[in-house]
C-alpha cells in the first residue's frame, strides 16, 4: 500500500481490530449463506446482525478516509471496496450478489494483518477478540435457540426477534424471564450461554478496570519524570553556582601570580 495512505501496521488501535474479527465473522455468514440449507427465521436472525456489522464498516471507511493523507488514492484502491462492503446484503437481489464479492475482498485485505496486529498489541487484541467473541455467540445462541424452541407445544421462542432479544437478555445474565426455553436442547444452550456470558462480561469488566490502572500507572510515570528533571534542573544550577564560586575563589591568586611575573 502507498505511503500516502494510513500505514495500518503501525496505527491499527482496538477499533480497526475489531474490524478485522467481524469481517471474519462475515466470511463465515457468507459460507454459511451459500453452502446451507437455512431456515427463514436464522437467515433472518443473519441479515440483522449483518445490518449491525454495516453500521461498525461504514464507520471504519469513514475513519479510513479521514486519517488517509491522500483521500483520492485511498477511495481508487481500497476505499471504494469498504464503502460497498459496509451495504447491507439483500438475499437474493443482484446486488446482494455484488456485496457479497465485494465483502470477500475486504476480508482478504484485511485478514493479513491480522497476525502482525495480535504480536504487536496482545492486549488489545484480546479485548477486541471479546467483543467478537460476545457477537458470535449471541448470533450462535439466537439460531440455536431457534432452532430446538421454534414450533415447539408450549414454547415461546418462536421467531427471530424472540430468539434475538432472549440470547441477548440472557448473555448479559439479565434474564427477564419474558421468554424462556421448554426443551432440553434449549436449556442446554441457556446453560452455555449464561456460563459464557458471565465469563465475557467478567473478562470484559477486567479489561477496562486494567485501563484505568494502566493510566493511573503512566499518570505517576510522567510525575517521577517530572521530578526527575527538576531535580536535574536544580543539580545543575547548584553546579553552575559551584563553578561560579570556584573562578571566584581562584581570581584573585591568579591575579597575584600574574603580578608576581610581571614584577
Amino acid at each position: 500500500m502507498s505511503n500516502t495512505s494510513v500505514n495500518k501496521e503501525e496505527q491499527l488501535g482496538p477499533f480497526q481490530i475489531f474490524i478485522l474479527l467481524l469481517s471474519v465473522f462475515v466470511l463465515i455468514s457468507l459460507i454459511a449463506q451459500m453452502t446451507l440449507s437455512l431456515p427463514d427465521d436464522v437467515r433472518q436472525i443473519l441479515q440483522w446482525t449483518d445490518g449491525f456489522i454495516c453500521f461498525f464498516f461504514f464507520i471504519d471507511f469513514l475513519v479510513q478516509l479521514k486519517h488517509a493523507s491522500n483521500k483520492w488514492h485511498y477511495f481508487k484502491t481500497w476505499g471504494w471496496i469498504d464503502l460497498l462492503s459496509s451495504i447491507p446484503m439483500a438475499s437474493y437481489s443482484q446486488i446482494g450478489r455484488i456485496v457479497r464479492v465485494i465483502r470477500l475482498l475486504r476480508v482478504i485485505r484485511s485478514t493479513r494483518h491480522l497476525v502482525l496486529v495480535y504480536m504487536r498489541n496482545k492486549v488489545k487484541s484480546s479485548f477486541s477478540f471479546v467483543v467478537f467473541v460476545s457477537i458470535l455467540v449471541l448470533t450462535i445462541g439466537a439460531i440455536a435457540i431457534l432452532i430446538f424452541e421454534a414450533d415447539v407445544e408450549g414454547g415461546n421462542i418462536n421467531n427471530a426477534a424472540d430468539a434475538f432479544w432472549w440470547a441477548f437478555v440472557t448473555i448479559t445474565t439479565v434474564g427477564y424471564g419474558d421468554f424462556y426455553p421448554v426443551t432440553i436442547e434449549g436449556r442446554v444452550v441457556a446453560a452455555m450461554l449464561m456460563t459464557t456470558g458471565v465469563g465475557l462480561f467478567g473478562t470484559f469488566t477486567g479489561f477496562v478496570a486494567s485501563w484505568f490502572v494502566e493510566d493511573d500507572a503512566e499518570d505517576q510515570g510522567k510525575h517521577i519524570i517530572a521530578n526527575l528533571r527538576r531535580d536535574v534542573s536544580e543539580l545543575k544550577d547548584d553546579i553552575s553556582e559551584l563553578k561560579a564560586l570556584l573562578i571566584q575563589k581562584e581570581a584573585p591568586s591568579i591575579q597575584q601570580e600574574e603580578h608576581d611575573k610581571n614584577h
